[in-house]
């Protein structure tokens, strides 16, 4: 039988699931968990398939969700950074009562971009991008990976820097199969949770970068009006990492959250 990797480090008596990004594993929460360790028991989950969460193929969100809800604390708040983020909400959506608090981190309910007069532009990735890095995982898997990764610093002022370690992150653990990858684009091409959002009561906030070139500052204002019960912010001069680029603003967002009755 597959299990999830888990790892559980802090020392406080509130439960933090963290839920790391396409192509990643936990261990790119490293340093947010060291900050947060003394207030928070976290929890560092490799999503199926990712990192040392090793024998699960390519599922869908849903299938997804089930797998992290099944090894995850009774109670616990979660924090979803990108596709964790949609795995976190898909959680609230399907077990509310599992979830004390949510937090979305440089995450969108739908990633891909929208142009549909009759129902409203919606920004995001272009779909033809995400279907482009599917053609070249069968091609070049190990590059198509690195570029995506450098994607998700651009602008930031420790770019650089930023993916370098991204890129460390993935290589010192094993890949993830490319069934499992082009799965997790599916996801992040197809999945749509705007309205079902509409119906979460849980306390829910989103954190974004102001250079975030996948999940565009954009969307903010967008959501603050579709989910006017959430609350949002915006790390400036971060990019789709605010959490490596900013931590200690990042950091602080959580805190403040997560500790607010």
């Amino acid at each position: 039988m597959n299990t999830l990797y888990q790892e559980t480090i802090g020392e406080g008596d509130r439960h933090l699931v963290l839920l790391h990004g396409w192509g990643l594993n936990a261990e790119v929460w490293r340093y947010t968990a060291e900050r947060l360790a003394p207030q928070f028991c976290l929890h560092l989950i490799d999503l199926p398939g990712y990192g040392r969460s090793e024998g699960f193929g390519a599922m869908t969100l849903a299938e997804m969700a089930d797998t992290v809800l099944a090894a995850m604390p009774q109670k616990a708040s979660l924090m979803g950074w990108s596709l964790g983020g949609l795995v976190a909400s898909q959680i609230a959506l399907s077990a509310p009562q599992r979830v004390e608090k949510l937090i979305t981190v440089a995450s969108s309910p739908r990633f891909t971009a929208q142009e549909d007069a009759a129902q409203g532009n919606w920004p995001g990735i272009r779909p033809d991008v995400l279907q482009g890095f599917q053609h070249q995982l069968s091609e070049d898997f190990q590059r198509t990976v690195e570029r995506f990764l450098a994607l998700q610093t651009l602008g930031s002022d420790s770019a650089r820097q930023d993916a370098r370690l991204l890129k460390s992150i993935v290589l010192n653990l094993p890949m993830p199969p490319v069934d499992v990858l082009n799965g997790g684009l599916d996801i992040l091409r197809t999945s749509d949770l705007r309205q079902p959002m509409t119906q979460l009561t849980l306390p829910l906030l989103r954190i974004y970068g102001a250079l975030d070139g996948l999940v565009p500052r954009k969307v903010v204002p967008l959501l603050d009006a579709l989910l006017p019960g959430s609350d949002s912010e915006v790390i400036e001069k971060a990019a789709h990492a605010p959490f490596i680029s900013h931590p200690d603003a990042f950091c602080e967002c959580v805190r403040r959250f997560l500790i607010a009755e």
